[in-house]
């Protein structure tokens, strides 16, 4: 069992950026975000691997060169830099993790409780 916890939503004016984190009680192979904004279905944001040769990470193309994902190994963390967001991003971003790497919500087998974004125009 991975408990997975998430800080650094909040309000931030478009054009602005979030640093979301999220911290997990044990090692998983692969860290993921998804958001879900009011109404509309649970999406894939970005997802990072790690293995003993390589690293994978997915991002979805809204959000390509705008966002960033890393993760520190070393203490179970995963961070997601959003950079020049809009009200289009607004939504309940979710950590999660998993054992394969990929971008549906099905792969992933914990979930955090979700940290509120909210862009404002």
């Amino acid at each position: 069992q991975v408990q997975l916890v998430e800080s650094g939503g909040g309000l931030v004016q478009a054009g602005g950026s979030l640093r979301l984190s999220c911290a997990a009680s044990g090692y998983a192979y692969v860290m993921g975000w998804f958001r879900q904004a009011p109404g509309k279905e649970r999406e894939s944001v970005a997802a990072i691997s790690w293995g003993s040769s390589s690293t994978d990470i997915y991002f979805r193309d809204s959000v390509k060169g705008r966002f960033t994902i890393s993760r520190d190994n070393a203490k179970n963390t995963v961070h997601l830099q959003m950079n020049s967001l809009t009200p289009e991003d607004t939504a309940v971003y979710y950590c999660a993790a998993g054992k394969r790497f990929g971008s549906s919500p099905q792969l992933y087998d914990y979930w955090g409780q979700g940290t509120r974004v909210t862009v404002s125009s």
